[in-house]
């Protein structure tokens, strides 16, 4: 029974990777390998099938639109969301908990149920189909969860270290982005990787607000990944279908491999306080 727990860890482990590297060795083979035999080694690394679908396909391009998107989401997110969680977590007013029980409201509330009238506000504030518009709405999105996240996380921050520096003279701005956020660090890595993801891997959002003339110029990688999908099954390109699919995959990884050891700390740590 004590090795029961082990073998269901390995289990998952092999459930969720197997499927990762055999889409990793499919891009670098044929379409007959693929077709013939799929779970055989490639023959050769075929870099050309990455090549053709960054270009051919434009991935590069649905690449780029969404690593802007994301890259600025990302910072709104974190900024205003600390800032936000810090106030509501570390001083006291009327309506503290009104204020933050909202966030916490907007975390169940079903991004579906808002595709309309976000629609029609985002058209008529001249954003629908733009990248600056997708980034805020992909920020606001966010912002729930990482006030949520972020403010349970100040709350177990030493109050002694707040007071030190408030008596040695530093102002409350000071006092948030020089001591607080540095002490926040593996909180804040923590809900960046989960926000990163989400937004990474968002599909319904872009559908519905990357409306308009020539908005497939601005479409992000999930739009993207679609379309190659559709297009390539018809081709019969699966090999440039798995390469694009590889390809936008690898930020997802390299941000695990990366940061995994201060994600697995900050989960542990706003456990442990």
């Amino acid at each position: 029974m004590k090795r029961l727990p082990h073998v269901f860890l390995i289990g998952w482990a092999l459930l969720t990777t197997l499927p990762l590297v055999w889409a990793v060795l499919s891009s670098f083979k044929s379409d007959d390998e693929i077709l013939t035999d799929p779970w055989s080694l490639p023959s050769r690394l075929r870099w050309e099938n990455w090549a053709r679908a960054w270009t051919s396909a434009h991935i590069g391009r649905y690449f780029l639109n969404s690593a802007v998107v994301v890259t600025g989401a990302l910072t709104l997110t974190m900024l205003f969301g600390a800032m936000a969680a810090y106030v509501l977590a570390r001083y006291k007013f009327r309506g503290n908990r009104i204020v933050y029980y909202t966030f916490v409201g907007g975390m169940m509330f079903p991004v579906f149920l808002a595709l309309v009238p976000l629609f029609f506000v985002v058209r008529n504030l001249g954003l629908l189909g733009t990248l600056p518009g997708l980034t805020l709405v992909y920020a606001a999105y966010s912002l729930p969860f990482t006030v949520f996240f972020l403010t349970a996380f100040f709350r177990t921050l030493p109050t002694t270290v707040a007071e030190a520096a408030m008596v040695d003279g530093c102002g409350h701005f000071g006092l948030f982005f020089r001591v607080m956020l540095p002490m926040a660090r593996p909180g804040l890595i923590s809900v960046g990787i989960f926000n990163f993801l989400f937004q990474w891997n968002q599909y319904v959002l872009p559908i519905v607000l990357m409306q308009g003339s020539d908005a497939e110029q601005r479409w992000v990688l999930a739009q993207g990944l679609t379309a190659l999908a559709v297009s390539e099954g018809y081709r019969g390109d699966f090999s440039g279908l798995f390469a694009g699919m590889t390809i936008a995959m690898l930020p997802v990884l390299f941000g695990y491999l990366l940061f995994h050891r201060q994600v697995q700390s900050g989960l542990a740590a706003g456990q442990l306080r």
